[in-house]
């Protein structure tokens, strides 16, 4: 089904090659900021993120960002149909050729992330799944460029990217302030984690979250975390 409805707005997926995933609703529901007032969402997809932030962070203005023309017309749909619309504005461009005229507090990002890998025979998804070499450097290079003094970074990545893109953030003296183990279940080890950057020195905390209890049977922490969002809870 391409309509994927929420609480308080639904996700048209037409035209996306990567669908809705736990990934993206994890991360939206996950960002923590005081009080963010720009906000931009790298390689936004159906735009859910961007969605999810709108409904959590009433006050912030939302920029997305995303290269596919399909993927940016569908977001760009769930963006107007939306409860948010007028706080919300979609820009079908690469990052690196993204500038805009004021920093951001909050950048998120749910990016490819196969680097060097067997590419997706399907070429729109391959592009959304995968990451040239050097992607992440001069992705950490546009945050460096586009965040605020005292703004945060939250991105989500499997271990060993997320590890690459710390190594590249300690060249611009952005810190890791929070990562998050992201587990199937208490047996499973670490498959993604959520990193929180930012560029005022801070002591790293470390915190680990798990998706299911049983076999699809979702944990109480991951039930409290989407019950905004989520029509079941």
């Amino acid at each position: 089904m391409s309509i994927f409805k929420f609480k308080q707005f639904q996700v048209d997926q037409t035209g996306c090659a990567m669908k809705i995933n736990t990934d993206g609703v994890l991360l939206g529901a996950m960002v923590d900021h005081q009080l963010p007032r720009r906000i931009l969402d790298i390689g936004t997809g159906t735009g859910v993120i961007a969605l999810m932030l709108a409904q959590r962070f009433p006050e912030a203005v939302i920029q997305a960002v995303e290269i596919d023309e399909k993927a940016a017309e569908t977001a760009e749909r769930n963006f107007q149909q939306s409860p948010f619309n007028h706080r919300l504005a979609i820009n079908n461009i690469a990052i690196e050729q993204y500038v805009h005229s004021e920093q951001f507090d909050l950048i998120v990002s749910n990016p490819p992330f196969f680097v060097n890998d067997l590419r997706n025979e399907e070429v729109r998804k391959g592009i959304a799944r995968h990451a040239d070499a050097g992607f992440f450097a001069m992705l950490v290079r546009k945050i460096n460029e586009l965040l605020t003094a005292e703004g945060e970074a939250w991105l989500i990545l499997p271990v060993k990217q997320a590890d690459e893109v710390i190594f590249h953030a300690r060249h611009y003296g952005i810190v890791l302030m929070a990562r998050v183990h992201i587990h199937s279940d208490r047996s499973k080890a670490t498959f993604r984690q959520i990193i929180r950057l930012g560029k005022k020195k801070a002591a790293t905390q470390e915190s680990d979250f798990y998706l299911y209890e049983d076999l699809k049977v979702h944990t109480a922490e991951y039930k409290i975390l989407l019950k905004d969002f989520f029509l079941a809870y």
